[in-house]
């Protein structure tokens, strides 16, 4: 694993000129256009990368994007993998290894999922507070990398109690009403039945989708400090329940994308 790790990445420096990354962004479902605010300076399919998965998925574009959003040298993933796709959890994860191999500080990564919390409407945004693994595995079963990190990784703070605060400031300075709440990750593809909502509502979770679990653990794995923030694009509230299909979540998620571009954009400018 090490070995490919750094054989994509020496790939990644050659055709970006070294090119050196302070943050990492990951955008979800139907949240590309954040790539529009960027000053891009190279992009590479996710293909040409050595031992890189690539996006099977509508709504992700499969590109690595390195530039400047809000002044600030990043790179980002148009365009993620999941579980579901059939991938292994080091494979859906090893994007986010690669990152950190090519330097970056601090991880942001966003999502579509489901609204459980009652009082929540689509397109609003839920910044994540905490999470809850529903799915059957995770990316550091096995061997450990001791390279990366410890065999027990600490996960008393997945997301960065002051990366929470200050995005909070962020949306309160710029008028934007935003979400807290704690977020499941399930296996999919499909939805989640009535019951199966009522069940992961019960166990504690405002959002449920189908991804960044795994990025996280494996970035606090590597001691990188997570923001996230959830795109509500459908709602699980009994009484809210509507068939759901791929087109009313992609128009959810490009009704809040403004938003999202902005809080993520300046909650990039205050890291130092």
């Amino acid at each position: 694993m090490i070995e490919t790790l750094q054989e994509a990445c020496d790939y990644i420096r050659q055709k970006t000129d070294n090119f050196q990354p302070h943050f990492g962004i990951v955008l979800g479902t139907g949240l590309g256009a954040l790539v529009q605010d960027i000053q891009i300076a190279y992009s590479l399919n996710y293909g040409d990368i050595p031992h890189f998965p690539v996006s099977t998925v509508e709504g992700h574009s499969g590109k690595l994007i390195f530039g400047e959003l809000g002044g600030r040298p990043v790179v980002v993933m148009q365009g993620r993998f999941h579980y579901y796709e059939g991938y292994s959890m080091e494979q859906v994860v090893f994007p986010i290894r690669v990152m950190k191999l090519l330097g970056i500080q601090k991880l942001f990564v966003s999502n579509a999922a489901g609204g459980l919390h009652p009082d929540f409407n689509t397109s609003d945004l839920m910044v994540i507070t905490d999470h809850i693994n529903l799915l059957p595995t995770n990316p550091l079963i096995g061997k450990n990398l001791d390279e990366l990190g410890p065999r027990f990784p600490d996960m008393s703070e997945p997301y960065s109690e002051l990366l929470v605060q200050q995005a909070l400031e962020v949306a309160e300075a710029n008028g934007l009403q935003v979400r807290t709440g704690v977020y499941a990750s399930a296996p999919g593809p499909m939805l989640e039945t009535k019951a199966e909502y009522h069940y992961i509502r019960t166990i504690g979770a405002d959002a449920v989708g189908m991804s960044t679990v795994p990025e996280v653990i494996a970035a606090v794995h590597m001691s990188l400090p997570v923001f996230a923030v959830s795109v509500i694009t459908d709602l699980c509230v009994p009484g809210k329940i509507k068939k759901v299909i791929l087109k009313d979540i992609l128009e959810a998620a490009a009704k809040a994308e403004p938003n999202m571009t902005l809080l993520i954009k300046e909650l990039i400018k205050r890291q130092d």
